[in-house]
């Protein structure tokens, strides 16, 4: 296994300098998606993977510059080497999906090699298996979006209990590599299955930001429901000092609204990108729940917006489209609004969102491209305001952006 010194979990902010963040470079399971499977995999269209792979390099080499980055399946390598380890995790994958057919072949595979096909999927013709299916373990092609079966909150990840079973898998894969891989210094909390008694809750990491060290904001909506939000709060009700949650409606559909990181991101300590229509619409009503110790008290407020600015938190909105409903609803299914902050101030986004670029040159920063970046042209070291654009007309296809395929584990304190 990685013989680094364990990382101390600390995500205490959506934009505090990043140190470490886990990903997921797409690969051959892009591939398994087709024109009949794509709604199974939740997908509405399908990618070419070589040319998001080339996408996606570019995305990935800016995070080098200026964090550790540590790959999924290499750390899932690591962790199957031990026969105990990959015995146990191939039993709960079979159990869950209802594959113990499957269980002896699995376990006859090395570690790498076993690593690939928990990913890529089991092919029947793999185990000479017949029936009317394709796989005899479906592929997991939403890992690239590291973002949602798992986030970081303060010194804790959490694990995700889906939406979806379709996604069952990357919360067992993840659960096992962040309890087991000595990189992992942690405790590791599955909020729902602590906390709550209906056993029908549902929250993912897209839905999730930590905006302050006591502040959390969530959306509730396709994929995070109220019995998802109630865990969060259980939560952090086992936290020192008062914390405070602010949860967002949001539209169920089309898509393009699955998760709050969708109509709402960071980019500063006192700027974040904002989807009007959403954000700023009464329809979709806000509530701000103050927790101190064991009480939890709640309240409507008039906006996200106000919310924060009630606890100290003042931002000014950049908004997608630059303020035009029209190019705002065009550059949001592209996840335009969907960022990751570098640094305060520093950001990654998809180039193709041209209205949206315009709009963040417009509140005072540069717009600069991964590839200059990547290429020494532009040092972000200097600490300029900038947003790094890179080339997503593939990725962006998957419906998730910079945030989305990103999942930090530590990050320095900002300076509010």
């Amino acid at each position: 296994m990685d013989s680094q010194e364990g990382i101390n979990v600390s995500v205490n902010s959506e934009i505090g300098k990043l140190q470490h963040v886990l990903v997921h470079t797409p690969g051959p399971e892009l591939e398994k998606v087709t024109p009949e499977n794509a709604h199974t995999f939740l997908f509405s269209d399908i990618l070419n993977m070589q040319v998001a792979q080339k996408e996606y390099g570019y995305f990935k080499k800016v995070l080098q510059k200026v964090a550790k980055v540590h790959e999924v399946g290499d750390l899932l390598t690591d962790i199957l080497q031990s026969e105990n380890v990959k015995m146990g995790l191939i039993d709960r994958i079979c159990k869950a999906e209802d594959k113990g057919f499957l269980a002896p072949y699995l376990k006859s595979l090395p570690a790498e090699e076993l690593s690939r096909q928990l990913i890529e999927g089991v092919q029947l013709d793999d185990i000479t298996y017949i029936n009317k299916e394709q796989f005899a373990l479906l592929p997991i092609p939403n890992l690239f979006f590291m973002r949602d079966a798992s986030f970081s909150m303060f010194d804790n990840i959490l694990i995700s209990n889906m939406a979806t079973t379709v996604r069952m898998r990357e919360c067992l894969i993840l659960n096992s590599i962040y309890n087991i891989h000595p990189l992992f210094d942690t405790k590791v909390i599955n909020p729902v299955l602590n906390y709550d008694i209906h056993g029908e809750g549902t929250v993912e990491g897209g839905d999730v930001q930590i905006i302050r060290d006591d502040v959390v904001i969530c959306g509730l909506g396709s994929r995070t429901n109220m019995h998802g939000v109630e865990a969060l709060v259980e939560h952090l009700k086992t936290k020192p000092g008062v914390k405070h949650l602010i949860f967002q409606e949001l539209p169920l559909e089309p898509e393009s609204f699955i998760h709050l990181d969708m109509v709402f991101t960071m980019l500063d300590v006192d700027k974040c990108m904002v989807y009007k229509p959403v954000i700023m619409n009464p329809s979709f009503k806000t509530f701000h729940i103050t927790i101190d110790g064991q009480k939890a008290i709640g309240k409507e407020t008039n906006d996200l917006l106000s919310g924060l600015k009630e606890i100290g938190i003042d931002l000014e909105p950049v908004y997608c489209g630059n303020g035009n409903d029209s190019f705002a609803s065009r550059e949001q299914w592209h996840s335009g609004c969907n960022f990751f902050c570098l640094a305060p101030g520093q950001f990654l986004g998809y180039g193709r969102n041209q209205r949206t670029l315009q709009a963040l040159n417009n509140a005072g920063f540069n717009v600069v491209t991964a590839a200059d970046v990547v290429n020494n042209k532009f040092n972000l070291a200097t600490g300029k305001k900038c947003i790094v654009a890179f080339e997503g007309n593939e990725l962006s296809r998957g419906g998730g952006g910079a945030r989305c395929m990103t999942m930090p584990v530590q990050r320095m304190a900002v300076d509010w």
